[in-house]
């Protein structure tokens, strides 16, 4: 083993000349070990972010494409009952009941947000009930509260997105 000056831990380094490899290699006993360890670590948290990433990705755009279909459908209803067409507004109602079914519509877990889809269902429900009746008041103020509860289930997803970040926030050093 040779003694090279400035360095920290002169048993640390050895010289090799086994006749094979080249004169003057030096090898870092554990030293591979110690960069590499962290750097695997390191790159296997990274895969799984953009995993989870691109999961999210994908959940958020089919949640937008659903949300957005439910809104097109809600505008639909709307113009039935400004036209008085019974036919578009029960059978808009019923696709919009039937969405509430849908996988993709549960995108929280959490009973408060069940608790909206409850009552966004019964007011679709009424929505289809007085429209098969041909009760335009009927229809339009089951409407009027279907439109309400959507609004009051943003309001509480909003409100609990925010509630979490500052969760987050705070268990954050500064």
């Amino acid at each position: 083993m040779t003694n090279r000056p400035g360095l920290p831990h002169p048993g640390h380094l050895e010289e090799t000349d086994d006749g094979v490899g080249e004169r003057g290699v030096f090898r870092r006993h554990g030293c591979f070990m110690k960069r590499t360890i962290p750097f695997l670590i390191l790159a296997l948290a990274l895969i799984v972010n953009l995993t989870v990433t691109s999961a999210q990705t994908k959940r958020n755009g089919a949640a937008k494409e659903f949300m957005r279909e439910k809104l097109e459908l809600s505008q639909k209803v709307l113009e039935g009952l400004a036209l008085e067409d019974f036919e578009a507004i029960a059978t808009k109602g019923r696709r919009l009941s039937a969405m509430t079914r849908e996988a993709d519509w549960r995108l929280f877990e959490n009973p408060d947000y069940d608790q909206q889809s409850v009552i966004f269902r019964r007011q679709v429900d009424a929505l289809t009930k007085a429209a098969k009746e041909k009760n335009l008041d009927a229809a339009t103020l089951a409407y009027v509260r279907m439109t309400m509860s959507c609004v009051d289930c943003h309001k509480l997803v909003r409100g609990k997105l925010v509630a979490q970040t500052e969760q987050f926030d705070q268990r954050r050093p500064l």
